[in-house]
């Protein structure tokens, strides 16, 4: 697939223009599509530590007919001061010419990408996928995983539990203005029996979910992606092993997936979605018995993936989510 030559300035999108390119089912579809094309290469991201506990991050992907790479910051220490935790920019290229065509904002990508990423997991997991939703963590994921979980899968409930208060209730506005209904909890625990599909969404600092998901739930679990990290405790992690089953989103969580490392799990050993994607082929979406776990941890093809849904959407519609800016929980 070859690209008409465009001219800088339109090939530089802020947050809106690029969430406007990125529709949720669309994009969804997008990462299937990457996971069973053989052209893709991913190498494995680069991630340089920088002083007062932030990082860089360059990940490179590419296919037969686009190049890209996202390059961005991730820092902490900005969540709760107003700036984003996760910021810059993915640059896109057009393999036959070498000419860049799209330089994207690097936070939408990553919002949109990763909350695409476990709505196509719950697509083809999910037992219950019409929720409720119980959401942990109130920041940019948190709404990006509602507004996905809405417009994919038909949410209608959505629940909220964060530390913040205040952010629960920014949260919950935003979400409400959506049309589903919504309630605030300040026990993330207590609300799991009652919510078929959870997502967890923190900068997992700490522990955010202890309880045992109920035998027909979906957690997708996103704040973690490095071993230091974690958002569920050990005991949950290893409930869902002896009782349901476990899938990563690709086989670099062996080195990344905090959340199962700290548990003790052989993660080596669990499915990947794209192994999922892949051996369902057009089958109807697979769904067993007992809770489902999908353990995200970021990968560099899930960023292709909105690179080639972005170079085709040419003319954009208005974008309802331009808000997606700040990652912070």
């Amino acid at each position: 697939m070859l690209f008409a030559p465009s001219s800088a300035p339109s090939g530089v999108l802020d947050a809106a223009a690029t969430a406007a390119r990125l529709p949720w089912s669309d994009l969804a579809d997008e990462i299937a599509a990457l996971l069973k094309d053989p052209t893709v290469v991913v190498p494995q991201r680069a991630v340089l530590p920088l002083a007062q506990g932030g990082s860089l991050f360059v990940m490179p992907a590419t296919d037969q007919s686009v190049a890209m790479t996202k390059l961005i910051t991730f820092t902490p220490g900005n969540a709760g001061t107003g700036r984003p935790s996760i910021q810059g920019d993915v640059v896109v290229f057009d393999i036959a010419t070498g000419e860049r065509r799209l330089v994207l904002d690097g936070p939408t990508v990553t919002a949109r990408r990763t909350a695409a990423v476990s709505l196509l997991a719950a697509r083809h997991l999910a037992q219950v996928p019409q929720g409720p939703l119980l959401i942990v963590g109130a920041g940019v994921q948190g709404l990006a995983h509602a507004e996905a979980f809405i417009h994919g899968l038909g949410v209608r409930e959505v629940w909220i539990a964060s530390r913040s208060s205040t952010s629960a209730q920014a949260l919950a506005a935003q979400v409400r203005g959506l049309g589903v209904h919504v309630r605030v909890v300040a026990d993330a625990d207590a609300a799991v029996p009652h919510c078929p599909l959870i997502a967890t969404c923190t900068t997992a600092s700490a522990l955010v979910l202890s309880a045992p998901p109920r035998p027909d739930a979906f957690l997708a679990a996103v704040g973690a992606f490095t071993p230091a990290m974690a958002e569920l405790a050990p005991a949950l992690c290893q409930h869902v092993a002896r009782h349901g089953r476990i899938v990563v989103d690709t086989s670099d969580a062996l080195h990344e997936a905090g959340d199962l490392l700290q548990a003790g799990l052989d993660v080596a050993a669990l499915p990947t979605l794209g192994e999922m994607v892949r051996s369902l082929g057009a089958a109807a979406p697979e769904r067993r018995s007992g809770p489902v776990l999908f353990k995200s941890c970021g990968w560099a093809g899930w960023d292709l993936a909105a690179a080639r849904l972005a170079l085709r959407r040419a003319s954009p519609a208005p974008a309802a989510t331009a808000h997606l800016a700040d990652p912070s929980a």
